[in-house]
């Protein structure tokens, strides 16, 4: 990004350039106005780079993997008292863009002040994606860049059909690949002492046992 804009400023054409993207932001401006007042709660859509993207039912394997790690977190992040998570139908909003992941935390110095009306939430400080054939690109390339951009400080890729999960931790500017597979341990670094094996996601058996060990963890704690 820097390369590219330092080739602007260099260019004759710069107050050219600058005039063209500022219609450009205007005009997405009003359009994601308009796109917030078209959706309703029924919707499982996002405004990408100017365009409303509605996305379609997801296949079971999404769901379970989705759901699994949404109630390992959110029963963890309550019981440390460590912030709010949300899931699927939560709208985050970026520079450009406004977004539906599938999981997202807030730290509690973010989410402190949430409103339990709110429809619009700020940058997360975690977010987890888990694939599906249609938002693959999405995901792994504009919400990669965008969530690095904006300092999403973990961003998570779960891929339910591989069973698999890729743990990316921003380093400086850009993400650094912790860890990929699908066996072992994944420990978040946003949400802290959030510690589990990667088959808890994809697993109901394991994923139980997990949420029980959680609970009994951090009731020995506050005794």
């Amino acid at each position: 990004m820097e390369s590219a804009l330092k080739e602007l400023i260099e260019s004759p054409n710069l107050q050219l350039y600058v005039n063209e993207m500022v219609a450009i932001i205007n005009k997405e401006h009003r359009m994601r106005i308009e796109f917030y007042n078209k959706i309703s709660e029924k919707d499982k859509a996002e405004f990408i780079n100017g365009e409303a993207v509605f996305h379609s039912p997801v296949k079971l394997m999404h769901n379970n993997a989705s759901t699994n790690l949404m109630q390992l977190m959110k029963v963890f992040a309550q019981m440390e008292g460590l912030g709010i998570v949300g899931h699927e139908k939560l709208m985050v909003e970026f520079t450009r863009n406004s977004y539906e992941p599938d999981i997202v935390f807030f730290k509690k110095e973010k989410s402190k002040n949430f409103k339990r009306d709110q429809l619009i939430f700020p940058v997360p400080d975690f977010i987890v994606e888990v694939l599906s054939p249609s938002t693959i690109k999405i995901d792994r390339e504009i919400k990669f860049k965008d969530y690095e951009a904006h300092g999403v400080q973990e961003y998570w890729i779960i891929n339910p059909d591989k069973q698999t999960v890729e743990q990316y931790i921003l380093s400086g500017k850009s993400y650094e690949l912790i860890m990929k597979g699908k066996n072992g341990i994944i420990e978040s670094k946003a949400i802290r002492g959030f510690k589990i094996p990667v088959k808890s996601i994809f697993n109901e058996k394991e994923n139980l046992e997990t949420l029980q060990q959680l609970i009994a963890s951090s009731t020995k704690k506050r005794k």
